[in-house]
């Protein structure tokens, strides 16, 4: 993405913006162990205002009555950080790239934050953040207000990150583009899965087949940490071991997806290890793809997100009641809430810069957000029956089952990004055994 698109971006937060100084902190590095550190990933609001992706560095947003202004600090060149690290942009390179009012030096930020500070009433920052850039802010803010004769003081500390997160809702083309690349290269990684997958391999041999096609095709890295869970391993939702042998006439559930320029995808599908559905997997499979399809096709412009819930659960129930998994009318068994130990998960969540965006749900007032176009979300219906689960007939038990797409919403209703993906059971058994 192009400078102007960051640029028309702070400009928008400045619009929603009361009069004051908003900071933002890049991410710091992570430490692994001892004195290695995980690859660098940027705070997403960070960088979704700037496109910087350094770590130690600051951006400052200033809005008076009459005008507005930025400032960008970063790390000046440092030939031993080059020497082991490699080199960074520095204040030169900062200069030439970055449609700012101001670069400057971030080691100086310590001492000019006070005197930015100065004359404002209001200061937006991450109010959960931990950062020690934001505890200085906080900190050279408490001094001002403490200052005798001063005419003017922080009087408000607000939370920036809702005003951002907002923004970040409405996707534009050029992020939209962004998650296409991310959801073709992962549609390759989950066929590639398909096609390799046998009895006897281990789960993370599969991982490691879709890890070569994301990095093969240039993506930077896993959007998450992948899950790849066979039989029963379904059934635990957030299952990261991905160790286990995988066994013919089971089914393996993958859950991994790759990021393109720091925007996600987030794909699931679930197959058979031996390219063949069982009567009991072919079953259950229909009735989650059903549920989603229809789910899918409810997606338009007005729609609200909690509705959306509601009509899930809905479906949700509904299939387990024809698969002889509940027992009784449906409005009771989702009161008493009995779908939930089988459907326990939401129908899905936004995506963009971070695989789970944390955009808001509900207005100001509490009410959910209708859906408006360029929004992307999930939508991933799942049921799981635990193997020792003798409340569910016997030919379902140890299946988990759930189906992920990655949705635009559009115009005139939807547009399933991830559509390429094999997804019937016809479509994934041609992929399973193709040579």
């Amino acid at each position: 993405m192009n400078e102007i698109h960051f640029y028309n971006r702070r400009a928008k937060l400045l619009d929603l913006m009361e009069e004051g100084i908003a900071i933002l902190t890049s991410a710091p590095i992570q430490t692994r162990s001892n004195d290695t550190e995980f690859p660098y990933r940027q705070n997403s609001d960070f960088y979704y205002l700037c496109g910087f992706n350094e770590d130690n560095a600051v951006l400052v947003l200033i809005k008076t009555p009459n005008a507005s202004k930025t400032i960008l600090f970063v790390e000046a060149h440092n030939a031993e950080h080059a020497l082991w690290n490699g080199a960074r942009l520095g204040i030169d390179g900062a200069r030439e790239r970055f449609s700012v009012d101001e670069i400057r030096d971030v080691a100086e930020y310590a001492k000019d934050v006070k005197e930015l500070l100065r004359e404002h009433i209001n200061l937006y920052i991450d109010l959960y953040s931990d950062s020690a850039r934001l505890n200085e802010a906080k900190s050279a803010a408490q001094s001002l207000h403490s200052t005798r004769g001063a005419k003017r003081h922080i009087r408000s500390i607000l939370d920036v990150t809702y005003l951002i997160r907002s923004l970040r809702l409405i996707k534009t083309s050029e992020e939209i583009d962004a998650i296409r690349r991310a959801v073709t290269i992962t549609a390759e990684a989950h066929h590639e899965a398909m096609r390799v997958c046998k009895s006897g391999m281990r789960e993370y041999q599969l991982q490691a087949a879709m890890s070569y096609v994301f990095l093969n095709n240039g993506a930077s890295a896993e959007a998450y940490g992948a899950i790849v869970a066979g039989g029963n391993n379904a059934n635990t939702l957030h299952y990261i071991d991905n160790r286990d042998e995988l066994r013919d006439g089971n089914l393996v559930l993958i859950d991994a997806a790759c990021e393109w320029e720091l925007y996600a995808s987030d794909i699931t599908r679930t197959f058979p290890i031996n390219g063949k559905f069982s009567e009991g997997q072919r079953e259950v499979y229909n009735a989650v793809l059903d549920v989603q399809l229809k789910v899918i096709d409810a997606i338009k412009p007005g729609v609200k997100r909690d509705w959306l819930q509601t009509y899930s659960e809905e479906l949700l129930s509904d299939a387990l009641i024809a698969l002889g998994v509940l027992n009784g009318e449906r409005e009771a068994l989702m009161e008493a809430k009995e779908h939930k130990k089988y459907a326990p998960h939401g129908i899905g969540h936004w995506m963009g810069l971070d695989v789970h965006d944390p955009c808001p749900y509900v207005d100001e007032t509490g009410e959910s957000l209708a859906f408006e176009v360029g929004m992307v979300m999930t939508i991933e219906p799942g049921l799981y029956f635990r193997a020792d689960d003798e409340s569910v007939p016997k030919r379902y038990r140890g299946i988990g089952i759930r189906i992920e797409d990655n949705i635009l919403v559009t115009e005139n209703g939807y547009e399933n990004l991830s559509s390429m993906i094999a997804k019937s059971v016809e479509e994934i058994e041609a992929v399973c055994n193709q040579l």
